[in-house]
């Protein structure tokens, strides 16, 4: 066959394109709880945000090690250490805010100190609410177990004053119309008491603003008491006085990831000298919480139903 006979070679097959690099900014800077999507988004398109000295844009990447600042003060990225929960027993007289501009405590006033990032709220109670708060420094994580979409219960404590008849705790699971849309209990179980004082344990799928109070008030009811004793599997621990703290084991934060619908992240062992350090201050403080976290027996205990 001559060589103008020859059939046209082939050429070869191109490789598929690589698949992009690193995570959205947004993503990574909730990951390590500076902000949520939503609000980095906005931080981007304020032009707050700048990666490797240039402004950053909508749709960027960025890789670990790569210089980011906000508001030209940098951000560190470095997720290689340890996600780490908290459960804090929070008093009735604290805000749920970093700072508070009438110079009341703040939760965030009885945790500990981290090298690095920050301590994240998952779900926020109010100043006269007391019980259940869990901390963590996963954004991500954070995130979803406060999202609607994870449908996770929360479980409270109540002492209503008034007549809580069988009506009005039916109408309050069958639910009812609020400032903000359509609310419910989906739980209701008496917890004792006589007369107009009683005592409920009722349940919500959702976090709204004093939505266990303007629940009861819709009816003409008046919550005296309340106090949240239960996140999703996480109860708190009988022993945990108010303002104290006790970390989550391995195994437990494992959980909150299975209810959070995320994939766990790799457990990463404390150091030496993190131990160390944990085990200076548990004979400092003397308290049985820390001395728990410490020796890595803290957690949370687990009720049936």
């Amino acid at each position: 066959m001559s060589k103008a006979q020859r059939p046209p070679s082939k050429r070869p097959a191109e490789p598929p394109p690589e698949p992009p690099k690193g995570d959205r900014l947004q993503k990574a800077l909730a990951k390590i709880g500076l902000g949520s999507r939503r609000e980095v988004e906005r931080w981007i398109e304020q032009g707050r945000l700048t990666i490797g000295g240039r402004k950053a844009k909508l749709g960027d990447r960025v890789l670990a090690g790569e210089r980011v600042t906000l508001d030209g003060k940098p951000v560190e990225l470095d997720s290689t250490e340890r996600v780490r929960c908290l459960l804090y027993h929070k008093p009735v007289g604290e805000v749920c805010s970093r700072k508070d501009p009438e110079g009341r405590r703040t939760v965030f006033d009885s945790l500990p100190e981290l090298q690095g990032g920050r301590w994240i709220v998952v779900g926020r109670l109010d100043f006269n609410t007391s019980g259940l708060l869990l901390f963590t420094t996963d954004g991500e994580l954070a995130h979803k177990m406060m999202h609607p979409s994870s449908t996770i219960e929360r479980e409270y404590l109540v002492r209503v004053m008034g007549h809580a008849t069988d009506e009005v705790l039916d109408t309050l699971r069958a639910g009812v119309i609020l400032d903000d849309g359509p609310a419910r209990f989906t739980d209701i179980v008496d917890g004792g008491g006589e007369g107009i004082n009683r005592w409920f344990y009722v349940v919500l799928m959702e976090g709204r603003s004093r939505e266990v109070r303007r629940l009861w008030e819709s009816q003409g009811l008046t919550v005296s008491r309340l106090k949240r004793v239960r996140y999703g599997e996480v109860f708190i621990p009988s022993k945990l006085k108010k303002g104290e703290w006790t970390e989550l084991p391995d195994r437990d934060v494992e959980v909150l990831y299975g209810m959070a619908k995320l994939p766990a992240k790799p457990i990463v062992p404390l150091g030496d000298k993190s131990r160390a350090k944990l085990e200076r201050l548990a004979r400092k403080s003397g308290k049985e919480t820390v001395r728990r976290l410490a020796s890595g027996q803290g957690g949370f205990q687990r009720r049936r139903r």
